[in-house]
Parts: structure tokens; sequence; C-alpha cells
């Protein structure tokens, strides 16, 4: 069985944004009477990425900036001066999918893991989301 929902990300500028709660609120109604089951969350955007991370990490953004600068000499610059080109790559190597366990109608996160949206542009964006929550019949009550 499944359930299915897309949903708005408010809006936000470059950086690493801990939305758990946010991601929770959206999908509250898909994880009621879900005993066992799995939540993946796919962002359909190309210059951001879903990550989790320790929900109190305040370094990720400046290691990513540091694996992918974005001094280098990009080819790819028609897009304007938001350094789309350097989100992309970033994007590439997050990813725009997570997946997590769910148990008795609640995410089973470790006690310091966050969802996270990593935000790759400078200007601030509103984000869509697809959430698909996969459970077996059974395992309802």
């Amino acid at each position: 069985m499944g359930w299915q929902k897309t949903f708005t990300l408010s809006r936000r500028s470059k950086g690493c944004h801990l939305i758990t709660d946010e991601v929770r609120l959206q999908i509250k109604d898909g994880l009621e009477g879900v005993s066992v089951g799995m939540l993946f969350l796919f962002v359909k955007h190309t210059s951001c990425a879903l990550t989790l991370n320790e929900n109190w990490d305040k370094d990720m953004d400046m290691a990513l900036d540091h694996v992918v600068p974005e001094t280098l000499d990009w080819l790819h610059t028609d897009e304007g001066p938001d350094i789309s080109r350097v989100s992309h790559t970033k994007a590439s190597l997050i990813g725009p999918t997570i997946s997590m366990p769910i148990t008795n109608g609640a995410l089973n996160l470790g006690t310091w893991q966050g969802i996270y949206l990593t935000e790759f542009r400078h200007i601030a964006h509103s984000r869509q989301v697809v959430a698909t929550i996969m459970y077996d019949h059974f395992s309802l009550p």
C-alpha cells in the first residue's frame, strides 16, 4: 500500500536547513496507522538536495563549499549570476532522495538525526518535495 503527497517547503536561501519538523507536519496524515513502513522524500529540483545529518550541524555548508568551490573556472555559465553550475554539481553529490523507516506511526530516526534541505542557490527559492510512504496493508491496526 502507499500514500503520497507533494508539498512546498518555505523559501530558503543558500545553506543547510533543518526541515524535520516541516516534513513531519506535511506527512502526519500519511503516518497515521502505519506500524511498519518506509518514507521516501524526493526534491523536484536540480540545485538543492536532501540529506540526513546530525540535527545541530553548522559546518556542512562550509564543507560543501570547500569540496565544490564557486571560484572554479565553470563552463556552464548561461543561467545567470546565481551560480547554478555549482548548485548542480553539489546536488549531484548529495542527491535528491532520502529514505527512512517508519515505526508505530513515527519516523524512526536516530537520536541526533535530522532531515536537511541543502539549498545551493544564493537567492531564496521554494522547493517542492514528493513524500511517498510505503507500508504493508497488514501493518495497519
